[in-house]
């Protein structure tokens, strides 16, 4: 049975916020009733368009932002009422990778201390640090020589493999990489991704990958989760969501991505249609219906719930309402 290692149930973050000259009172729901589980050893991708809230809800599971509904659990801990001691055991299992690491690290800084830094902050002795320091190099397949340079006069590539291995030091149990490729080089995204692969086997790493790729989605992750204005419209595991979407928002984001194989290229594609909403103004309803080509009147008046269907495939639509587990 798989173990759960972060539990979300109907999780909300909303924002408050001013419209007006008159101040009037609304608010932003960045995260609205995402119910969700990741299992160890698992690599779960998450993916959806600008602004429907992917790094709001890691924000959230990071716990650098607190709900506004619901809680985060961790291993079987309820972040909301964590002890001292769980949240500083929870800060040394879960690891962050950023989009742009050369943004991340101190220019004036050489690599080692970058990679020190999070270990002297819990306490650990400069002499192991450095020794762990150089240890978490070797992981990401880099010299150590490169201890000594400053990020300057790295590639993107380079800088990668370092804010990988600064993530590795505490020994986390638990990735989110946050478009860990879109800043490097087709070669390099692969070289990354491979790295990542090895490492998440060797080290029985979970991963929580956000990005707007759906090839890396395809060669990386073993379940999708798409999300859309806030909602987790679709979720299961990664080849029948890529194959055989059900929801239409996946299924345009699936025809929105290029075409690999020339064989392919003739076929009729599902181009999704308008712009994507604003979560300060949602729409009324199913939040996708206005770009839906499917939409009927109720879809404009009431909410969709989930409807679970064969082999952990889970989407939030009307049309699936009758057929449910047959579908």
């Amino acid at each position: 049975m798989s173990e759960a290692v972060i539990e979300l149930n109907n999780l909300k973050k909303y924002f408050k916020i001013n419209i007006g000259i008159k101040n009037k009172k609304a608010y932003v729901k960045a995260v609205d009733g995402v119910t969700l589980t990741i299992n160890k050893g698992e690599i779960v991708g998450l993916v959806g368009e600008s602004g429907s809230g992917k790094t709001t809800l890691a924000r959230v599971l990071l716990n650098l932002t607190k709900p506004t509904d619901s809680h985060v659990v961790f291993n079987g801990v309820n972040l909301s009422k964590a002890t001292s001691k769980e949240m500083k055991k929870f800060r040394t299992e879960v690891a962050v990778v950023f989009q742009d690491p050369a943004s991340n690290l101190n220019p004036r800084d050489t690599v080692m201390n970058s990679i020190m830094r999070p270990m002297i902050l819990h306490g650990i002795s400069k002499k192991i640090a450095k020794q762990k320091a150089i240890d978490s190099l070797e992981l990401v397949k880099m010299d150590s020589r490169y201890l000594n340079s400053y990020p300057h006069q790295l590639s993107g590539g380079q800088l990668q493999r370092i804010a990988i291995a600064r993530a590795l030091v505490l020994d986390p149990k638990v990735m989110i990489l946050d478009e860990p490729t879109s800043a490097l080089d087709i070669s390099v995204q692969a070289q990354i991704l491979n790295l990542l692969l090895d490492l998440q086997e060797s080290l029985g790493l979970t991963y929580l990958v956000i990005t707007h790729d759906l090839n890396v989605i395809r060669y990386i992750s073993d379940r999708v989760a798409v999300m859309y204005l806030g909602k987790l419209v679709e979720f299961g595991p990664t080849k029948e969501i890529i194959e055989n979407p059900k929801h239409p928002y996946t299924e345009g984001l699936m025809a929105a991505s290029p075409i690999l194989n020339p064989h392919d290229r003739d076929k009729e594609k599902y181009l999704m249609q308008g712009d994507p909403g604003s979560l300060i103004n949602l729409p009324t309803g199913c939040h996708f219906h206005p770009r839906c080509p499917y939409y009927t009147e109720r879809c404009q008046n009431e909410q969709p719930q989930n409807i679970i269907l064969s082999n952990g495939h889970q989407v939030t639509c009307f049309k699936y309402e009758l057929f449910g587990k047959n579908s």
